[in-house]
């Protein structure tokens, strides 16, 4: 446990950040599901609709070190190619 008030500090803002960053994944995760679920039932319109919303988002949290850079551009470029096939 931390003893100093300097260390004690960078606890409670290590568990701030901690629990932001994990809403904010969270919130990424619902996006590429909601896009995922319009491709699986093979609306292509409403996953062309949930891509361009998510896609922002992803820049964002990719932005903020959220996710990696790599792994972001690797869930846009995937997501992007599924929404592609399904309007083809």
């Amino acid at each position: 446990m931390a003893n100093s008030p300097q260390a004690r500090k960078r606890a409670r803002q290590a568990e701030t950040a901690r629990r932001r960053n994990a809403s904010h994944r969270s919130m990424v995760r619902t996006y590429i599901k909601k896009v995922q679920a319009a491709i699986e039932a093979e609306d292509a319109e409403a996953a062309q609709a949930a891509l361009t919303s998510a896609i922002p988002v992803i820049d964002r949290m990719a932005a903020k070190g959220i996710l990696h850079r790599n792994k972001a551009t690797r869930y846009k470029s995937r997501l992007s190619a599924a929404v592609k096939k399904l309007s083809a």
